[in-house]
C-alpha cells in the first residue's frame, strides 16, 4: 500500500514538472521571438511645394556714369538711400584721392582719441568698450566663416578702430588733449588743400543702392510681366547697353519673381490663394513670404505665374536669375510609421439599447510595462508614414499621443493593457 502512494506520489510531482516546464518554455519561446519593436513619436511639418527656375524683377533707376575722374562708393549694397544722399564721390586725380584717405585717417584718430577723453572720466565706458571690441570679434569670424569677404572687411575695420580706443584709455587726459588740438589742426589744412577737387554724386530718388547693374534693369520691369508669356522669358536677354560704375537705385518696396510652370500648377496656386512661401536655393537664408500677382497667357500648356513681395528687398538686390521652391501648404502633425497605425473595434449599446460598432484608429504605446491604445487621426499620409494629432476626448489626457512617446510597431497579440514582457 506504501509502495502505492509513493509511486502515486512520484508521478504526480513528475506531471507538475513537466508542467512548469512546459509553461515556461512556452513563455520563453514567446519572449525571444516576439517581434516587439518600437520607434519614437516625433513633431514633423510635410511642405507642398512646386520647384521652378524664373527672374527676380523690380523697379530700378541705373545711376549715371561719370568716368571722369577716380570713382569711390560711398554706400553699402542694400543700403537706404534718400533723395539728394550722397552715392560716390568722383577725384580728379591721385592726389585728391590720397588727400581724402589722410582726412578719413585723421577723423578717424580724432575720434578715437575723443572716445579715450571721455572713457577716462569713468568705468562704464571702457566696459562698453570691451563689450563692443568682442562682439566685433565675433561678426569678425562669422563673416570669414560664411565666406562673406566684403563684410569681413567691414567687421576688420570697425574692430582696429575700436581696438585703438581702448589702447588710447591708458594714456593721461592732458596728453590726449594736445593730440587732440594738433590733429584738428592738421585736418583743416588738408580739407582746404582738398577744396574743389572732388565731386559727389547724389541720388535723383529714395531707394535701396546696388552697386551691381547687369542689363536687365530696362528688360524686366514690373510692367513687362504683366503681358508675358514663357517663350519670352525663356528668351530674355540683358541689354549690352546698359551699364554704370556707379550702380542703381532700387525703387519702392515691391518685388517681383517670374517663373514658367505647367498651366495646371499656376490654376492651382491661383485657386489656393492666400499667402504662399517662396525660398530660393541659393544666396537667402529666410523664406519669403510672396502672394500670386498673376498668371500670364497660356502657351503650349505652360504660362509664366509672377510671385509679388513686399518685405526683405535689402536681401535681394544682387538676385536676377535664381531656382526656388513656391511652398503652398504645409501640414504639421506627428509622425509615426503606418505599421504602427491599429484600428480598434469595439461594440457599446447606445441610447435605446441597440448595439452598434464603432472603429477607432490609434497606435499602441508602451506605458510603464504595459502597451496602451492612444486614438488619433490622420492628417497626412506619406510613403512609409503619416502624421496623426490625437483624437483623445478632452477629459482623457492620459490618452494623449504626444511627441516622445514610444509607439509600437509590430508586437504578438497587441491589446489595451497587455503587459509587455
Amino acid at each position: 500500500m506504501k509502495k502505492n502512494n509513493a509511486l502515486g506520489t512520484k508521478l504526480l510531482m513528475l506531471a507538475v514538472t513537466l508542467a512548469l516546464a512546459a509553461y515556461f518554455g512556452v513563455q520563453g519561446y514567446l519572449y525571444f521571438t516576439d517581434p516587439l519593436s518600437t520607434t519614437l513619436a516625433y513633431n514633423y511639418q510635410v511642405e507642398e511645394s512646386v520647384s521652378l527656375s524664373g527672374y527676380v524683377a523690380r523697379t530700378e533707376r541705373v545711376l549715371e556714369d561719370d568716368a571722369s575722374g577716380l570713382l569711390r562708393l560711398q554706400r553699402s549694397e542694400g543700403e537706404r538711400v534718400s533723395r539728394g544722399g550722397t552715392v560716390a564721390a568722383v577725384y580728379a586725380d591721385q592726389a585728391s584721392l590720397d588727400r581724402q584717405a589722410e582726412i578719413d585717417a585723421l577723423t578717424t584718430r580724432i575720434e578715437q582719441l575723443e572716445y579715450a577723453q571721455e572713457a577716462a572720466l569713468g568705468s562704464e565706458v571702457s566696459l562698453k568698450l570691451d563689450a563692443q571690441i568682442m562682439q566685433s570679434i565675433l561678426d569678425y569670424q562669422s563673416s570669414l566663416a560664411e565666406d562673406r569677404l566684403v563684410k569681413a572687411e567691414e567687421h576688420g575695420g570697425k574692430l582696429r578702430n575700436l581696438v585703438l580706443k581702448r589702447d588710447y584709455t591708458y594714456s593721461e587726459t592732458e596728453d590726449l588733449s594736445g593730440q587732440i588740438t594738433e590733429l584738428r589742426t592738421q585736418l583743416k589744412e588738408v580739407r582746404a588743400r582738398a577744396a574743389g577737387s572732388v565731386r559727389y554724386i547724389t541720388a535723383p530718388a529714395a531707394g535701396l543702392y546696388s552697386a551691381v547693374v547687369d542689363g536687365y534693369e530696362t528688360v524686366l520691369t514690373p510692367e513687362s510681366l504683366e503681358d508675358m508669356t514663357p517663350s519670352r522669358l525663356t528668351a530674355v536677354r540683358a541689354d549690352s547697353g546698359v551699364r554704370s560704375s556707379v550702380g542703381k537705385l532700387i525703387l519702392g518696396d515691391t518685388w517681383y519673381y517670374a517663373a514658367v510652370m505647367s498651366a495646371g500648377e499656376a490654376e492651382e496656386l491661383r485657386e489656393n490663394g492666400g499667402s504662399l512661401t517662396l525660398r530660393f536655393t541659393k544666396s537667402v537664408e529666410r523664406d519669403l513670404p510672396v502672394e500670386l500677382a498673376f498668371v500670364g497667357p497660356e502657351e503650349n500648356g505652360r504660362a509664366v505665374a509672377v510671385f509679388r513681395g513686399e518685405t526683405y528687398l535689402s536681401l535681394l538686390t544682387l538676385l536676377r536669375q535664381q531656382s526656388a521652391q513656391v511652398i503652398f501648404h504645409t501640414v504639421e502633425g506627428i509622425r509615426v510609421p503606418k505599421e504602427a497605425l491599429r484600428i480598434v473595434t469595439s461594440t457599446a449599446e447606445n441610447e435605446d439599447g441597440i448595439p452598434e460598432t464603432t472603429q477607432t484608429t490609434g497606435v499602441y504605446c508602451v506605458v510603464g510595462m504595459e502597451a496602451r491604445f492612444k486614438p488619433v487621426e490622420v492628417v497626412y499620409t506619406g510613403d512609409n508614414f503619416v502624421l496623426v494629432r490625437s483624437a483623445a476626448p478632452a477629459d482623457r489626457e492620459n490618452l494623449r499621443l504626444r511627441p516622445g512617446d514610444e509607439v509600437i510597431i509590430s508586437a504578438n497579440g497587441l491589446y489595451d493593457g497587455k503587459v509587455l514582457g
